[in-house]
């Protein structure tokens, strides 16, 4: 039997650095918000592996449901029709927004957001894309390009998918043009129109695409008003509105999905992470006059849908409904965000506390405002070493997003933010 030390440093001799795994523990088993390495210690993961385990790590209701499955049908491989897949687009269909109501299902976000891409330009006959600085929409071309969080994800890979433009988030906390909430005059929202008088005609476009709660780009919530003005610029133009909720969907901010804090419905939409329970599984969500468009062969996929990861979805589905997950969301996230402020009167390093739910981004900052980077890799190491896991985002890596699985307690709640509160008094001192 190997140690874990040794079994961790013979896995990192064979994976590729490109895998960048958070945490060096070796896990046995987990249940709920708590892993357990192998050596019997269990750790808080308040990351919920990436924003995905939204029922906690191995609900029982899932495993069971995914059990069940494998027990019956494993693989189709689109060459005939299953149970689960005829169920889940009916249950998925009465969560999304209005509207959207026929799906095409894949494995991962990346592939829902290419797949949402291509049905964009398929359906509008047009090529041009509008994406945000700042966002993350995932990896492969299509959705790199897209993608801004992070010069890493971008770098030696050029030339990019051609006829795609970028305006800035609405970032409010770190405006891209120096304005402060309150006097904003959402100059963001004017430099999105100027691009269509300076770099692409508004008839060529095909889609605009947004993550409503922005991700890996910093955890941040943008100005309502903003989206209801983007609805209205794309309804103008007839330019699609695609809204990415691979990581703010599934309850993650209290409510199903984040557009509807907005009151802003998408004509086509992206979800997977949160949608079974951590099984590969993504969805391209479409209002039935686009997707009715797509004919047979435009897209397609050999996994994606498959029998076990849609029983996990049917069976992640009724457990956030029954378990009444989103109202914990709802509760315990803003009883967190209370913690935070207040914890931000305490501690100068903290410069923001935002986010919707159970999808908390902290900025940290040092005293004139730069990112508190170095710092807070030494805050994550601090709370890991007391059995907290907590992952970070934003370009500077200087966010820590507080994103935990949808049964946490405010008990757990607590006991989390008093580790990160004396993690953040260490290294601050």
């Amino acid at each position: 039997m190997f140690m874990e030390d040794d079994l961790i440093k013979r896995a990192k001799d064979v994976l590729t650095p490109a895998l960048r795994i958070h945490a060096d523990i070796l896990v046995k088993a987990a249940r709920g918000i708590y892993v357990e390495d192998r050596e019997g210690r269990r750790y808080m993961d308040f990351s919920a592996g990436l924003a995905t385990v939204n029922t906690g790590h191995n609900h029982p209701l899932v495993v069971r449901a995914i059990k069940e499955q494998a027990d019956a049908l494993i693989h189709s491989g689109c060459i005939f029709y299953y149970e689960t897949l005829a169920v889940l687009p009916v249950m998925l269909g009465k969560v999304t927004p209005e509207g959207i109501d026929m799906f095409f299902f894949s494995n991962s976000g990346a592939e829902a957001v290419e797949g949402a891409l291509k049905l964009a330009r398929f359906y509008s006959r047009r090529q041009g894309i509008v994406a945000f600085t700042g966002g993350f929409h995932g990896r492969t071309y299509g959705a790199m390009t897209l993608t801004t969080s992070s010069l890493r994800y971008r770098r030696e890979y050029q030339p990019f998918v051609p006829s795609v433009y970028h305006s800035p988030y609405p970032y409010c906390y770190r405006c891209f043009f120096g304005q402060k909430p309150g006097t904003c005059g959402l100059d963001c929202f004017a430099y999105l129109e100027r691009i269509f008088k300076h770099f692409v005609p508004p008839e060529e476009v095909a889609c605009v695409i947004m993550e409503p709660v922005l991700g890996e780009g910093g955890y941040v919530v943008p100005p309502a008003q903003f989206l209801r003005n983007l609805r209205s610029l794309c309804d103008k133009w007839g330019i699609l509105l695609v809204l990415d909720e691979v990581q703010s969907g599934m309850g993650r901010t209290a409510k199903w999905f984040a557009s509807e804090h907005f009151e802003v419905v998408p004509d086509i939409m992206t979800a997977a992470k949160g949608i079974a329970s951590g099984m590969p599984l993504s969805a391209v969500g479409a209002k039935r006059e686009i997707m009715t468009q797509w004919p047979p062969g435009a897209h397609g996929t050999t996994f994606g849908g498959n029998p076990i990861a849609c029983a996990a979805a049917i069976a992640t589905l009724r457990v956030i409904e029954e378990e009444g997950l989103i109202e914990n969301a709802r509760l315990v996230g803003g009883h967190a965000r209370e913690r935070l402020k207040a914890m931000k009167e305490r501690h100068p390093c903290i410069g923001d506390v935002r986010g919707l739910g159970l999808m908390i981004g902290i900025e940290f900052v040092k005293e004139d405002g730069e990112p508190f980077t170095r710092e807070l890799k030494e805050i994550l190491g601090y709370c890991l070493e007391k059995g907290l896991i907590l992952i970070e985002c934003g370009v500077d890596r200087n966010v820590i997003r507080l994103a935990p699985p949808l049964v946490v307690t405010g008990e757990e709640m607590d006991k989390g933010l008093d580790i990160l509160e004396e993690a953040i008094g260490k290294v601050s001192a």
